[in-house]
């Protein structure tokens, strides 16, 4: 097992690191931020790297928020940012419905678990959708619906995709509707598979929390339109139109971020420690990924490291 290079503290280590890549691929939570705390240093880090002639790719497995409101939030915690430089698995999972699933009438709606930003994604790919924050699912299950469900009456006819992502309002009526439409032939689609996600320094049910129950009751695994999956790569490739030995994916979790990377086949990998996985992650015999390199915070590759 090769054991990653680390470079806080190493300014000479750090240029030629930097100098290795054009292109930065970047999660968000646990890498940029925890919940709605930026890590100290990542808004100079994120310019050092741009007046260097680096391009910055925010790729971010969280299905809650669309380009637009991503936008909004890296504005309002003060990072200069762009929607064009923002590929959320919402989005990944829209552009993948609408280009490469092209589901066709009759079958052609989706049924969806998850929050607003799934919608906004499906909106903006002109994708028909039901489900996600629709008031008439967020309710308790009765017995007539158990009825309606199990007869089919309850159904839309037209849905041919179940897609998943997370979803803070999760129940049994939309998992019930989700179930029985895959019963039926419906194609299993997941915004992301990870297990928890970091959120005001804590971790909380991810999105394959939502459908590990689907997993569970039919058998099926989802495809996955999130990181790890290559077809998340294969998107943001064909979008920005990089060199994968000249691109550099930055992360905090080895089975998302790194593994990403790694199958990619990208030039490099850089873990950072504020997240999810730790050194006796990737230290372990059975480890997912073990990243090229290591910092202990983001902005350890940024001016301000050097500086103090």
């Amino acid at each position: 097992m090769t054991t990653p290079k680390y470079l806080t503290g190493d300014a000479a280590a750090i240029d030629e690191f930097i100098d290795r890549f054009d292109v930065f691929l970047l999660d968000c939570d646990g890498v940029i931020w925890s919940g709605e705390h930026v890590f100290e240093g990542v808004v100079e880090t994120l310019e050092h790297l741009r007046s260097r002639g680096k391009k910055t790719v925010f790729v971010t497995n969280n299905s809650t928020k669309s380009r637009q409101e991503y936008l909004k939030k890296f504005t309002g915690l003060g990072i200069p940012s762009d929607v064009e430089e923002i590929f959320g698995s919402a989005y990944s999972a829209s552009v993948y419905i609408s280009r490469i699933l092209k589901l066709a009438p009759p079958k052609n709606k989706v049924f969806v678990i998850g929050e607003a930003g799934i919608e906004h994604e499906l909106r903006s790919e002109n994708v028909p959708f039901i489900g996600g924050t629709d008031p008439a699912f967020r309710r308790d299950v009765t017995p007539e619906d158990f009825k309606g469900l199990a007869d089919g009456s309850l159904l839309d006819p037209e849905v041919g995709c179940v897609l998943v992502g997370l979803d803070f309002h999760i129940n049994y009526l939309k998992l019930s509707h989700a179930l029985q439409y895959l019963r039926r032939g419906a194609i299993f689609l997941a915004t992301n598979v990870d297990s928890t996600f970091p959120m005001s320094h804590g971790f909380f049910p991810g999105a394959g929390s939502m459908s590990m129950p689907l997993v569970y009751s039919t058998g099926q695994k989802p495809v996955a339109l999130g990181k790890p999956s290559q077809a998340m790569m294969d998107a943001v490739e064909g979008k920005f139109q990089f060199d994968r030995e000249r691109t550099c994916m930055v992360g905090d979790r080895l089975d998302t971020d790194i593994k990403f990377g790694i199958e990619g086949k990208l030039g490099g990998t850089l873990a950072v420690l504020t997240g999810v996985s730790q050194k006796e992650h990737w230290e372990a015999a059975d480890a997912v990924a073990v990243p090229a390199f290591y910092v202990d915070k983001l902005s350890d590759i940024g001016l301000v490291a050097r500086k103090q």
